[in-house]
């Protein structure tokens, strides 16, 4: 079976997405969270919702870059039984029509196999962001996602000289995540002040869509954001509203999805 090359799903919902003057809605959550019956339905309550990219993540035991809620959410899917290998099942059986970027600590991308790229294509992925893969880390690790069927999507911190934005985008396809603050994550009051001066520094870095997360929760948030980027990433407060239930975690999708429409 051939597989086709996934970043061109990325890029045509954004170019599609720039046609009509909107802002991307990227929707985080965890495989396996509340539990895998309820994976599937949120997935797809996420998608009727309005967002235009739901990030999976990949349960793992140490989530070191990630806040108390989705710590929380990883350690319950652990318990369910859900591996990369349940991952891939769940996002098959979604049968989602909008791109899927699975969102992973490298550890279990390593263990899974030389061709767990191609199976997660295979599977309905379109794209990959390693949380734990920076940039010249590990060449021969970043040829080989970097060579595969999926959009290796990137990481940029607030604090990243513009030339090191530049050499991070030159090695990352479908869009750039960046970071709109440092430590892990979770859910924030607050939009960081120095923002549109961080989102004009990597747009003079590149062509890529520019989506930010990190601590995103509102439809306030999601609106000042909106107005400087292209995209906005909302993981913890999904994750949150699933521990009540799919309902709730579509509800707080429609809200962000209005709010970026209304920019």
């Amino acid at each position: 079976m051939s597989v086709t090359t996934s970043s061109d799903a990325l890029s045509l919902r954004f170019a599609s997405l720039a046609r009509e003057g909107r802002r991307a809605l990227v929707t985080y959550m965890t495989a396996g969270h509340p539990d895998p019956a309820q994976s599937v339905a949120l997935m797809r309550a996420l998608e009727a919702g309005g967002a235009d990219i739901i990030e999976v993540g990949v349960p793992f035991s140490d989530p070191m870059a990630d806040g108390p809620v989705i710590q929380r959410s990883s350690q319950v899917a652990l318990e369910h039984g859900t591996g990369l290998t349940q991952v891939l099942d769940l996002v098959r059986e979604a049968g989602l029509s909008v791109p899927v970027v699975l969102f992973s600590y490298l550890n279990p991308i390593m263990a899974a196999g030389q061709d767990v790229l191609e199976r997660a294509a295979q599977a309905g992925v379109h794209g990959l962001l390693l949380t734990d893969l920076p940039v010249g880390a590990d060449p021969v690790r970043e040829a080989w996602v970097g060579a595969g069927p999926l959009a290796f999507v990137r990481l940029v911190a607030p604090t990243t000289p513009a030339d090191r934005m530049r050499e991070i985008a030159h090695h990352g396809r479908g869009f750039v995540y960046l970071i709109s603050r440092l430590g892990v994550t979770g859910m924030q009051h607050d939009v960081a002040s120095d923002l549109p001066e961080t989102i004009a520094r990597l747009r003079g870095a590149t062509d890529l869509p520019i989506c930010v997360g990190f601590g995103v929760s509102t439809g306030a948030q999601a609106q000042a954001i909106g107005r400087l980027a292209d995209g906005i990433v909302v993981g913890s407060a999904i994750v949150k509203a699933a521990e009540a239930g799919v309902d709730a975690a579509h509800a707080l999708t429609v809200e962000l999805r209005r709010a970026l429409d209304s920019i």
